[in-house]
């Protein structure tokens, strides 16, 4: 059976990802705690041996060129497929092959996790007796995706996602290829490494589709993400009237005027505006400029909202003006809107950062061994029922996206979180 993985005829026709492939594991970027001087995997190739190892990390970290490499350096011969494009019956072509081969056979399964329970349990006689030496590739938490039968009799190796070091000598290694720098600003290249999200492949692609222009001085940031980017659907504003309308409505309310409010939206409803489309934008605005300031803004235009559905037009738009005279005249904070925005705003741009593995759950005993929810402070057992940890990324640090405003039940709130902080810091000294 041809090896998926088998180098093409044509190398100008590879993508360049492909091209740019490590010829030795010394050139694998981003892997130093499997590849470095102590490195399990640098291990077993100074013993000329491999154990079945299940290779566990998110795309684009170098699973299958690792794999290739593993078998060069130590003198197996590889067979590489993927379990998307595999039978069972090819598999069993495969086994018989490598009981007849006069070496020993590194068997590579791309997306391991793809098997059904059945299939993979016919790894397990070949893996037993030797005929071949699995090694699998997932994206999946094998504790979860694999049978525990082929993980009794295979190391699982975690791969991480590659940090930005790791991004930049591939660049660099892109750049070295081509013969020329990249056609980007220092902001926009800052960009595109962060854009990789820890994927050394897409990254490339990327880096392809960039090399591929022409212009006539370095993108910039928004230049580069026009070209990389699909282009973003053109909104429908085709009714002036309609939007200008629910506009003055919603502004009155942030300004705190309720017969404006009301005035507005009476005109929206004689005109013959659809009563929900109003209820779903004043709900909205119970999240956006009343907030925690007054949690019961949600609670009660959601009330109209059910209230309207029970007595339809005219009774139910009793229901809308209470709640338009209510966030009209409640507390307004708009704090929990931009602590949502900076929040996402940071969960774009960091990525993939795992979370600290003491607050992760271990029900499985491979997650146990990989230190998964060791340390773990349960906050009810603590003074103040407040255990003062940190829940942040590593290489993040601690954030402040929500910052309560002194008005309505925020005061509250604002003093609650002054109190745990203070007791975050005494904690910490």
């Amino acid at each position: 059976m041809a090896d998926l993985f088998a180098t093409q005829t044509d190398e100008t026709r590879a993508p360049l990802a492909e091209r740019l492939r490590p010829h030795s594991l010394d050139e694998v970027v981003g892997q130093t705690h499997l590849l470095g001087p102590d490195g399990a995997l640098t291990r077993m190739v100074a013993a000329g041996r491999l154990p079945n190892l299940i290779l566990w990390g998110p795309p684009g970290t170098g699973k299958t060129t690792i794999a290739r490499l593993l078998a060069e350096a130590t003198g197996y011969r590889f067979v590489g497929v993927s379990a998307v494009m595999t039978s069972t019956a090819d598999l069993k072509a495969i086994f018989a092959a490598a009981k007849v081969a006069g070496t020993r056979t590194l068997l590579f399964v791309d997306e391991i996790h793809r098997f059904n329970r059945s299939q993979q349990d016919g790894f397990l006689a070949p893996m037993e007796d030797g005929t071949i030496t699995l090694v699998g590739a997932t994206t999946e938490n094998p504790s979860f995706e694999l049978n525990a039968a082929i993980l009794s009799r295979a190391q699982v190796l975690v791969l991480e996602r590659l940090d930005e070091e790791a991004l930049e000598a591939l660049l660099a290694r892109a750049e070295a290829g081509e013969g020329r720098a990249l056609p980007l600003t220092g902001d926009a290249r800052a960009a595109l490494l962060t854009g990789a999200d820890g994927d050394g492949r897409f990254l490339l692609g990327q880096v392809e589709t960039l090399f591929s222009i022409s212009p006539g001085e370095p993108l910039d940031r928004a230049a580069m993400a026009a070209t990389l980017q699909r282009r973003v659907p053109v909104y429908d504003k085709d009714r002036d009237g309609h939007y200008d309308l629910i506009s003055a409505l919603h502004k009155s309310l942030r300004g705190s005027d309720p017969d404006a409010a009301l005035y507005w939206l009476a005109r929206m409803l004689v005109a013959g505006e659809q009563p929900l489309y109003v209820l779903r934008r004043l709900v909205r605005f119970a999240s956006e400029d009343v907030g925690l300031a007054d949690s019961n803004a949600l609670t009660v235009t959601l009330a109209a909202k059910e209230a309207y559905d029970f007595l339809g037009s005219p009774e139910g738009e009793l229901a809308i003006a209470h709640a338009c005279l209510y966030l009209a005249t409640a507390p307004k904070s708009n704090a929990a809107y931009v602590a949502q925005k900076a929040a996402f705003r940071a969960a774009r741009e960091s990525g993939s950062l795992p979370p600290p593995k003491y607050i992760v759950n271990a029900p499985t005993r491979l997650m146990k061994e990989l230190g998964h929810g060791a340390g773990y402070a349960y906050d009810h057992d603590a003074e103040h029922g407040f255990s003062g940890d940190n829940y942040w990324p590593e290489k993040m640090g601690r954030q402040s996206f929500y910052r309560p405003t002194d008005r309505g039940m925020e005061k509250r709130i604002s003093e609650r979180l002054a109190f745990w902080e203070q007791l975050r810091a005494d904690r910490q000294r």
